[in-house]
C-alpha cells in the first residue's frame, strides 16, 4: 500500500503558494441531519487527529506556473467521506473556478459517502456533478490524481468524472471499497494499474513526478486557440507514386515513417490519454495533447493496424475534449480498415465509428488531418477532417483495399493490382477527385 499522505501533505507536493478559498457557513444540528449518536463526537476527534475541519481542503496555487483550483481530501477525516459540508465546500471550490476562470484539479482519496448523514450524504454527488457538468460547459479542463483510497461516489464523480485521469501507484481505486466486494473478488482488478489497463484512468504517476506531470497538463489544457493545426511535413517518399498498386506498396512498405515518427517530428512535448472510458484501450490509435511553437494541438494518429472499437472510442472522447477546451485537433489517419472479427462487433464497431463520424463532423475547433499510409475505407475515413485532409507520397485512400474490391467484382487475385489502378488511389488521384487537398498546401 502507496504511503498515505495528509491533505496538506500532498497539496505541498504539488504546489508552494497553497491558500484556501472562503467556505460557506452551515448550522449543524447535534449529531447531524439524522441524530446519528455520537456524529458530534466523531467530527470532533477526527478534527483533532487531523487539523483540519471537513474531509476537504479547497484553494486556489500556482503547479509550475500555471493558477488551478486545488481540491485535497482528508481521509484522516472520517475516511476522506462527503457528508453536507463537503459538498458545500465542493459547491464553492467549483464555482470560484468559473468564477475566475481557472482549472480544477480533485486530489481524491475518499471511501464515498458518509453514513451518519445517510441519504442527504449520498445527495452530495448530484451536487458534485452539477458543479462539474457547469465546469465543462464553462470550457474549464478538470484533471483528477486518483490517491489511495479512492472509491465509491467520490471515484464516480470527482474522479472518474473528470476530463483527464491520474493515479499514484498502487492507489485503490473502484467504485466498490474493499469493506463491500465480493469475498472471492480479484483485489487487483481495483487498483490504479487496473484502471488504466482497463481505460477507465489515463497514467499512473510516481509521487516524484507528479507536480511536473500535471503542470505539464495544465499548460497543455489551458492553452485555446482558433487556428488550425499545420499539416506535418512528409518524412517519406518524395516522388508520386506511378501506379495504384505502387501506391499500395508503398503505404504497406515496413520501412514507411509511422505515427510515432511524425508526432515525435511535430511536438516537442506531448503527453497521452488512454482508454475508451467504457472498458476498453487499442494501442492502435495514440491521442494526446502537444506542444508546438508555443501552441497546444490535440492529436489522433492511428499507428497502421486494424483500429479496435475502443481506438474509435478514445479517438471520440478526445476530440470532445479538445473542442469543448478550444483546441485544434490533429489526426494522423494510418489503418487498413476498422477490426472486423467477431470480438470487434461485439464490442460495437459500428456503432463507435458511427460515433467518430459525428464528433468530427459537429467539432466547432478546426481538425487538420495527414493521410500517412494505408487509407482502409470507412475505418480510416472516419479519423478524416472534411475539406482538410491532406496525404503524403507514400500513402493511398480507398473505398475498400484493391484485393477485396477484385474478389468482390469476382476477379480473381491477380487482377487486384489493375483494380487498384481502376479505383484511382493514389495520392495525385484523391487530389483531383477533391478528396485530399493540393499538395502547395500540406508543407510547414
Amino acid at each position: 500500500m502507496p504511503e498515505r499522505r495528509s491533505a496538506r501533505e500532498v497539496l505541498a507536493l504539488v504546489a508552494d503558494d497553497f491558500a484556501e478559498i472562503p467556505y460557506p457557513e452551515r448550522q449543524s444540528r447535534p449529531d447531524g441531519p439524522l441524530a446519528w449518536q455520537g456524529y458530534d463526537a466523531s467530527r470532533a476527534r477526527a478534527a483533532e487527529r487531523t487539523g483540519e475541519e471537513e474531509s476537504v481542503v479547497c484553494g486556489t496555487a500556482h503547479v509550475e506556473g500555471v493558477r488551478a483550483v486545488l481540491i485535497a481530501f482528508e481521509f484522516g477525516f472520517l475516511g476522506g467521506s462527503l457528508g453536507e459540508r463537503t459538498g458545500d465546500r465542493l459547491e464553492a471550490a467549483y464555482a470560484y473556478a468559473r468564477e475566475h476562470r481557472l482549472p480544477v484539479v480533485p486530489l481524491v482519496a475518499t471511501g464515498g459517502s458518509r453514513m451518519q448523514e445517510g441519504m442527504l450524504a449520498l445527495t452530495q454527488l448530484q451536487r458534485v456533478a452539477r458543479q462539474s457538468a457547469l465546469t465543462r460547459e464553462a470550457g474549464l479542463p478538470q484533471i483528477a490524481v486518483l490517491r489511495d483510497p479512492t472509491t465509491g461516489g467520490g471515484w464516480a464523480t470527482l474522479g472518474a468524472g473528470a476530463d483527464v485521469i491520474l493515479a499514484l501507484p498502487g492507489a485503490q481505486v473502484g467504485f466498490a471499497g474493499s469493506r463491500v466486494r465480493p469475498p472471492d473478488a480479484d483485489p487487483s482488478a481495483y487498483t490504479a494499474e487496473a484502471q488504466v489497463a482497463a481505460g477507465a484512468a489515463d497514467a499512473v504517476v510516481p509521487e516524484e513526478e507528479l507536480r511536473r506531470t500535471l503542470g505539464r497538463w495544465l499548460r497543455l489544457l489551458t492553452s485555446a486557440s482558433d487556428e488550425p493545426a499545420p499539416v506535418p511535413a512528409p518524412l517519406g517518399a518524395t516522388g508520386l507514386p506511378a501506379t495504384g498498386w505502387e501506391a499500395v506498396r508503398r503505404a504497406r512498405a515496413p520501412e514507411r515513417p509511422r505515427a510515432t515518427a511524425y508526432l515525435d517530428a511535430y511536438f516537442t512535448h506531448r503527453v497521452a490519454v488512454s482508454g475508451d472510458r467504457c472498458g476498453g484501450t487499442d494501442p492502435g490509435m495514440l491521442c494526446g495533447f502537444g506542444g508546438r511553437d508555443g501552441r497546444t494541438v490535440a492529436y489522433a494518429a492511428q499507428t497502421g493496424t486494424a483500429t479496435l472499437p475502443a481506438g474509435y472510442r478514445t479517438a471520440s472522447r478526445l476530440i470532445r475534449l479538445a473542442d469543448r477546451l478550444g483546441i485544434p485537433v490533429l489526426t494522423l489517419v494510418d489503418t487498413p480498415g476498422a477490426a472486423n472479427d467477431a470480438e470487434a462487433e461485439r464490442q460495437g464497431a459500428g456503432a463507435a465509428i458511427a460515433d467518430l463520424f459525428l464528433t468530427l463532423a459537429a467539432a466547432r475547433t478546426p481538425v487538420t488531418t495527414l493521410l500517412i499510409g494505408e487509407g482502409g475505407s470507412g475505418g480510416a475515413l472516419a479519423l478524416a477532417a472534411p475539406g482538410n485532409t491532406y496525404a503524403t507520397p507514400d500513402s493511398y485512400f480507398s473505398v475498400i483495399a484493391p484485393e477485396s474490391a477484385a474478389a468482390i467484382l469476382k476477379r480473381p487475385p491477380r487482377e487486384a493490382e489493375a483494380t487498384a489502378d481502376q479505383l484511382r488511389i493514389r495520392p495525385q488521384d484523391l487530389r483531383e477527385l477533391g478528396v485530399t487537398a493540393p499538395p502547395e498546401q500540406t508543407r510547414t
